[in-house]
């Protein structure tokens, strides 16, 4: 177990949690990624969700049609234009999900110590004595004394609409359990978790496959949500998958760990994802209480390492009735920022909840006053010693940019890239202040049509704590054959002032390449 993230001064000073917080153009450092839905599709919740900080935009197929979620993604486009903030798109599969099925959609009330029987006779009604689901092998999977828990799709946990059963014997391909609590089933979409137990699902279904090869396809998603991960293989062949969809084989996969399976592969899994989600609501239902945290700090801890995002989830459920978060949620945002995730996911906060720009602007906050405490310079050791040496060329570079960045108090970092592993590398080492990945399109072809690059490589940076891309002009190369560039320098500069990132007489450290060399160079602004 790893966990040295500790606050940067310590004590406090309590008087300076009286000052106000300071706005800025980047509401924060950690990334919000927000899923869109009902509440939160209209052009004008969109844009407002983009200005108070959110830069991934989830789409949830566990619902929904590809025609509604198409003209969410619409109007998300126009939000994207209208406000001049760059979004990425995530496509969120199914997987082996379990789910009642409701077809009446009426409201179920379960009674503490009733049985209830779990059936996958679909052509059933559900019912307070009956819930017919969606797989026929649970009967084969779960033994007596097994906890499986029910609830509101996207559940926030709260007891009234969820309920755990116990399994107390099985009758062929029925389970019938004992209703641990009372509970009122009430919405159009429950899912079912089996707590430990393996179910022999594929974890990239014949739906999810659908859905990707033609919606994820048609819309060219940045990043894929694979669900319920949990071997390093389902991650090899979702990518194998979409290598074979054009575009999409530059799609990043981000393996969703939910499951204690997930959990027991996870190292084999991180070499394999490009990120993790680490899943809390489902696999706080796998893992005892006091265990999730544990998990929480190794995996973002290992993710930190690996130079991979780490996307925390489930941390302000009750903003999804209420106008502010609980003083617990408020403390558990603050303390996956200092644990050193890239991002929080916000699900039914804003898929359903009655407030999601508030609540995007809520955790924005959280985050950039736990960003304020964060121990950088414990961190910067702590990684150039995980490290080890000799360093990469390229990984010496990007700590050196961070070092010199740090020792001349650099108001930002700018780096020059084609790919965005430079930058990547840079937000690796957790900088106190933004790196603006400038990244420069490369013309390709493909025998038969000319296309550029970069869009992707931009977008995907959105989900990366502190990097903050610009898609720079096509015609100027990002690897120079002089000491400057200085009309895409300018280009930048001029982005971080009209951002109020830079000022005059502020230092900036500039990473690029320079014919075959790599330089980091520091420069003062002029008046």
């Amino acid at each position: 177990m790893h966990s040295n993230q500790l606050l940067l001064e310590e004590p406090i000073r309590m008087a300076s949690i009286l000052e106000p917080s300071k706005g800025s153009f980047f509401p924060a450092m950690t990334k919000i990624v927000g899923t869109l839905g009902p509440r939160s599709r209209s052009v004008e919740v969109i844009s407002a969700c983009l200005k108070a900080g959110m830069s991934v935009a989830r789409f949830d197929f566990s619902w929904g049609d590809a025609e509604y979620h198409q003209q969410t993604l619409e109007n998300l486009k126009i939000a994207i234009k209208g406000t001049k903030k760059l979004c990425s798109v995530m496509l969120d599969t199914v997987g082996p999900e379990l789910q009642v099925v409701n077809r009446s959609e009426t409201a179920i009330t379960l009674k503490a110590d009733d049985n209830v029987i779990l059936t996958p006779d679909q052509g059933q009604e559900a019912s307070s004595q009956v819930l017919p689901i969606n797989f026929a092998g649970l009967a084969k999977a779960v033994k007596k004394g097994d906890t499986i828990f029910v609830g509101q799709y996207l559940f926030t946990g709260s007891e009234t609409t969820s309920v755990w059963l116990e399994v107390n014997e099985v009758q062929g391909d029925d389970v019938v359990c004992v209703v641990k609590n009372s509970a009122t089933l009430a919405g159009s979409l429950f899912t079912l978790h089996a707590s430990q137990v393996p179910i022999d699902l594929p974890t990239l279904s014949d739906k999810d496959k659908k859905v990707i090869s033609s919606w994820g396809v048609q819309n060219k998603i940045d990043f894929l949500s694979l669900s319920y991960t949990r071997h390093a293989e389902d991650v090899r062949e979702a990518r194998e998958f979409l290598s074979k969809l054009g575009d999409l084989s530059q799609t990043q996969i981000f393996a969703k760990i939910e499951t204690v399976e997930g959990l027991t592969h996870f190292d084999e899994i991180l070499q394999e994802a490009d990120g993790i989600i680490l899943s809390r609501g489902n696999l706080g239902i796998d893992l005892p209480p006091e265990k999730v945290f544990l998990f929480q700090k190794s995996a973002v801890y290992q993710c930190n390492m690996a130079g991979k995002p780490a996307v925390v989830t489930r941390v302000v459920d009750s903003m999804t009735d209420n106008l502010r978060p609980t003083r617990a949620e408020a403390t558990d945002v603050a303390n996956a920022v200092l644990d050193g995730c890239d991002a929080i996911l916000l699900g039914a906060e804003t898929l359903r909840g009655l407030y999601p720009v508030e609540t995007i602007s809520t955790v924005g906050k959280i985050c950039s006053e736990a960003e304020k405490v964060f121990n950088q310079d414990e961190y910067f050791k702590r990684t150039v010693k995980f490290v080890g040496e000799p360093m990469t060329h390229l990984e010496s570079i990007a700590s050196s940019a961070v070092r010199a960045a740090l020792k001349v108090k650099a108001s930002v970092i700018i780096c020059f890239t084609s790919s965005g592993r430079a930058a990547r590398l840079i937000a690796k080492y957790r900088p106190t202040m933004p790196v603006l990945s400038v990244v420069i399109p490369r013309l390709r072809t493909n025998q038969l049509k000319w296309s550029f690059s970069g869009a992707f490589e931009a977008r995907q940076s959105l989900i990366v704590r502190g990097l903050f891309p610009l898609l720079a002009d096509p015609r100027h190369p990002a690897e120079s054959t002089n000491a400057t560039n200085e009309s895409v320098l300018k280009v930048a500069l001029d982005h971080g002032k009209a951002s109020g990132i830079v000022k005059s007489h502020d230092r900036v450290v500039v990473c690029q390449k320079v014919g075959d060399a790599s330089v980091v160079k520091i420069i003062e602004l002029e008046d």
